[in-house]
């Protein structure tokens, strides 16, 4: 029985915070001009309610014409394995401002769930109208004010839509940064127009930077205020940046085809209607950037590129080691930074002890602008002998963004005492005292050991066998100088490869294109193609850029038609991670062999600046 309840107890608990928290908020306009009519909402979140419940205040100098208008929604998600509701409920009231001044928006109540919620009170401010004395018909009327989210008046078929009405804003959480230093990036859309279709053309690029996307609910309902202009936002894209080179990094801007709704008025003949259309655009978002700066120098020994703030602990899984008994090192590290890409310790484990790979778990997520979590390995091992030994975990070395200098955290050796475990069975041998060294056991008793007073070099074998193997010698030796002399030359190296390791991520997309994957396809594909170029061109990576791209092939002799095949193939591979349509699987076909016969051209042609 105790148990039951406490199952029942755990449900009830769980239900509660998957659907949230319930709140009870208000949204109307800033500002409206008089003799105009504006909606105001409020909005009820996971919670349930009865309508009869809901008082709303008067709105002095507004006359009420209609509501409330009542709106219903519900989204159900799983994110990491943790399921999450929620639900909204809109009343929406409309009213007619009647004069001029600032009013009041009073507290507004409903009952939900058994509780009372209350809204804040707000404002609302009428102005005079700019065209009260004018028609709405007409160029000029329709143009005479500016666009108002809640008026449609403003929004009439044939206006002109500017730079201030609908744009796309990229933001950074910092404009100045250290490398390896997390910067949350937001992309946003801001308009006075309702959207109908909205499809990006091509994505912003983030050269030079780690991405990381961030999970977020995205719909055009927000309001905010820029420049003292009210507009609906939806945001588009939020993800974290980890620069990998000091500079100026620039994130250059994305292109959208959109649809914004506008309205044509059509006479009735008693009355005249306002019937929506949509007029298409294209806009570019603007370009971002984010003045890096180098770690100082010189980097202290042990640094492996922890950037943050962090704290370390090392533990064992027990005090009592047994020969043969596996036991663990357990190393885990906390804080905010780039802890998901953090490097494992190379731990010091005595040459007695059996080790297993190491395995390695984060668990993070975005708070404020950072990234704050923690980084968990696990080090499996199995002493083989007896006997006293030291294990060594490295001192941790990471900079402070918040000090500007590095910091060592010390992790004391550990001193493990390793006594006889039950399954290892010892016959006629004795355990030496020292360990830690290659000594093997001591054998005791009689070993039928024998004398013989034949030399070996007497023996004409003797001499074959020598020969051999200085032969041998020679041969390993000149064999060696040749493979050095290749290895000097990296490029070279690189260049000799290419194609192989080429090979060898193609292959790696092709499993994933016969999983109907499209999103780990696309990414190999471009891992491929833009390692392949790097290798084969001896440009690095973080350097390749389209436009050196096209130069460095056609400075080789790279037909026009190859060049423009592979950025094709990379806007391709690009557009496609990030905006998925449905023949996705004859997509990946036709990429996968493009890329296939774009190398295979590229093979044909000989680099001489790299051969040389």
């Amino acid at each position: 029985m105790k148990r039951l309840l406490l199952i029942l107890s755990f449900i009830i608990g769980l239900s509660v915070y998957s659907f949230g928290q319930a709140s009870f908020s208000v949204n109307a306009p800033g500002r409206v001009p008089v003799g105009s009519k504006f909606p105001v909402t409020y909005i009820l979140k996971n919670a349930e309610a009865s309508t009869s419940s809901l008082k709303v205040p008067q709105i002095n100098g507004c006359t009420l014409i209609y509501g409330p208008s009542i709106a219903t929604s519900q989204s159900y998600q799983v994110v990491n394995g943790q399921a999450t509701s929620s639900s909204q409920h809109e009343y929406t009231y409309y009213y007619r401002a009647d004069k001029e001044g600032t009013f009041n928006i009073g507290e507004a109540s409903i009952v939900a769930n058994g509780k009372k919620l209350t809204t804040r009170p707000t404002k609302v401010t009428v102005v005079a109208s700019n065209n009260s004395q004018q028609p709405q018909s007409g160029a000029s009327g329709k143009n005479s004010q500016p666009v108002a989210i809640d008026d449609i008046s403003t929004q009439q078929a044939g206006r002109n839509v500017n730079g201030n009405d609908v744009f796309i804003r990229i933001s950074t959480s910092r404009s100045t940064a250290y490398e390896q230093e997390a910067i949350e990036c937001t992309i946003k859309l801001y308009t006075k127009y309702s959207i109908s279709e909205f499809m990006p053309i091509t994505q912003p690029t983030f050269n030079g930077f780690l991405v990381e996307d961030l999970q977020f609910q995205s719909s055009i309902n927000a309001r905010e205020t820029v420049n003292g202009q009210e507009y609906l936002t939806a945001v588009l894209k939020k993800c974290v940046l980890f620069p990998q080179k000091s500079g100026k990094l620039t994130i250059v801007s994305g292109t959208y085809d959109l649809s914004v709704v506008q309205y044509d008025q059509v006479n009735m003949g008693f009355y005249t209607v306002n019937q929506p259309t949509t007029k298409k655009i294209r806009i570019n978002s603007n370009s971002a950037s984010v003045n890096v700066l180098p770690l100082p120098s010189p980097q202290p020994t042990g640094f492996t590129g922890a950037v943050g703030h962090f704290d370390v602990n090392a533990r064992m899984s027990t005090s009592n080691f047994r020969t043969n008994e596996p036991a663990t090192l357990t190393y885990i590290v906390n804080g905010e930074g780039n802890i998901k890409y953090l490097k494992d310790p190379d731990v010091d484990f005595p040459t007695e002890f059996e080790q297993y790979t190491p395995q390695h778990t984060v668990d993070a997520e975005m708070k404020g602008n950072n990234v704050s979590g923690t980084s968990t390995t696990v080090y499996t091992f199995i002493p083989k002998e007896v006997g006293n030994y030291t294990v060594t975990v490295p001192d941790f070395v990471y900079f402070d963004t918040t000090t500007k200098e590095y910091r060592t955290i010390k992790i004391d050796p550990f001193a493990v005492k390793v006594g006889q475990g039950v399954s290892s069975p010892v016959t006629n041998q004795q355990y030496v005292t020292s360990k830690n060294t290659d000594i093997l056991f001591i054998k005791t008793g009689d070993k039928n050991l024998t004398k013989s007073r034949q030399y070996i070099i007497s023996e004409t074998w003797y001499w074959f066998v020598y020969l051999g193997l200085a032969l041998a010698f020679v041969v390993v030796f000149m064999l060696n100088l040749a493979a050095a002399k290749r290895a000097a030359n990296i490029s070279g190296m690189k260049y000799s490869k290419a194609n192989k390791v080429a090979r060898k991520r193609l292959k790696a997309a092709a499993k994933f294109k016969s999983e109907n994957d499209p999103e780990h396809f696309y990414a190999e594909m471009l891992k491929a193609m833009w390692g392949y170029l790097s290798d084969k061109l001896a440009i690095p990576a973080s350097q390749l850029l389209r436009p050196t791209i096209a130069q460095e092939l056609s400075a080789h002799g790279a037909p026009e038609s190859v060049c423009a095949s592979v950025i094709e193939l990379l806007d391709i591979c690009e557009m496609a991670r990030y905006t998925p349509t449905s023949d996705q699987p004859e997509q990946m076909d036709s990429v996968y062999a493009k890329a296939t016969e774009t190398i295979n051209e590229l093979e044909k042609i000989k680099l001489s600046k790299n051969n040389a």
